[in-house]
């Protein structure tokens, strides 16, 4: 029986700031590795890793694996496009910055709300909730702006990695994966990438593993044991608990997180254009505004250059309403509190949802 999905909640958004804070961070970790370990042979170094540890915990834990549950093509299938995903990541990133890899990679939420949305009940989105997409979608578009740059293929590679995400995740919650423990569904992701990985390393005439330096070592298990297990591991008990498609508008704050990492750490440029999509792919998914308004401050920030002041007007306006609530009361009566608390902002309908935010 399918396990109920909910609405997100704190444990649910805590959780997901961290997983989008790793996820960012991972592809300056691969660029600083590439010298020692080629790209797609990181990937394959990942996935072998990863998948014995998840082998591990299985077995520590005494989770069938290898049980006939009608999961075996699924999980294949499911494997072979996280393969396909992390080809086009990593291959890509010889040809683009880090930065700009990470917010291609995030227009994967935008496809995988549209594909839940015609294919699994309950995965609906409402209009309000499209248009917050169709904004960050948007600032993701205008990130192509790179003049005077030859990035173009590799940005090309992250869109196409966004597309094998988004049917990963729909080809999940549409078949008996969604049922499935989360352990067994990253292992056939794990153990199926494991595999293909190095020869398509291989076809694409890699050096694989040139040194295993200090750095490559420590690259290498950030990528496989906390990325590839423990941050999948928790993305899978994510999605078969709270809704999908909300969950992967959320994840739309790892693009924040990785254009910080690539400025901070590998000294890449910041320009306007990459800066707005990254600012409003996150507010999106942070944001608690209606989506006009996310909208204008969105083209706001990509006139200027800089995120022009979200946060704070959000800020000021909420604690305008709850002040205007506040005079309007009249705490002698029972009656007008309950009125005055009604005519504060309805959050509790929203929760949850940051694409309505």
């Amino acid at each position: 029986m399918a396990q109920d999905r909910r609405a997100l909640d704190l444990a649910a958004y805590s959780l997901m700031l961290l997983l989008t804070a790793l996820w960012g961070f991972q592809q300056v970790a691969i660029k600083v590795t590439a010298p020692d370990v080629s790209l797609v042979a990181q990937a394959a170094v990942r996935s072998a890793l990863a998948m014995v540890l998840v082998l591990a915990w299985s077995v520590t834990r005494g989770t069938p694996l290898f049980a006939r549950d009608g999961t075996f093509w699924p999980g294949v299938a499911a494997g072979v496009l996280f393969a396909l995903e992390f080809v086009f990541i990593y291959g890509g990133l010889a040809h683009t910055n880090a930065s700009r890899m990470v917010v291609f990679i995030y227009l994967a939420p935008v496809l995988t709300a549209l594909g839940l949305h015609f294919l699994v009940r309950g995965e609906r989105l409402a209009a309000g909730q499209w248009l917050g997409v169709l904004v960050a979608f948007a600032g993701v578009a205008i990130a192509f702006y790179n003049p005077g740059k030859n990035t173009l293929w590799g940005d090309v590679c992250g869109v196409i990695a966004a597309i094998f995400w988004a049917a990963t995740t729909v080809l999940i919650r549409a078949t008996k994966l969604s049922q499935a423990s989360a352990t067994k569904t990253l292992f056939y992701q794990l153990a199926v990438s494991a595999a293909l990985l190095p020869f398509f390393s291989f076809f694409l005439g890699e050096k694989g593993i040139v040194s295993l330096t200090p750095l490559a070592l420590a690259s290498l298990a950030y990528q496989g044991v906390i990325v590839a297990f423990l941050s999948y591991l928790a993305w899978f008990w994510l999605l078969r608990r709270y809704y999908a498609a909300r969950l992967s508008v959320l994840s739309f704050l790892s693009p924040m997180f990785g254009v910080l990492s690539g400025v901070i750490f590998l000294g890449e440029p910041l320009g306007g254009a990459l800066f707005a999509s990254a600012s409003a792919a996150s507010s999106c998914a942070m944001s608690r505004r209606p989506c006009s308004e996310i909208a204008t401050s969105f083209f706001t920030s990509w006139r200027c250059g800089a995120l022009s002041g979200i946060w704070p007007s959000s800020y000021s306006r909420k604690r305008s309403t709850m002040r205007r609530a506040s005079a309007s009361a009249k705490p002698s009566t029972p009656s007008t509190r309950e009125a005055a608390s009604s005519a504060e902002p309805n959050t509790s309908r929203t929760a949850g949802t940051p694409s309505s935010a």
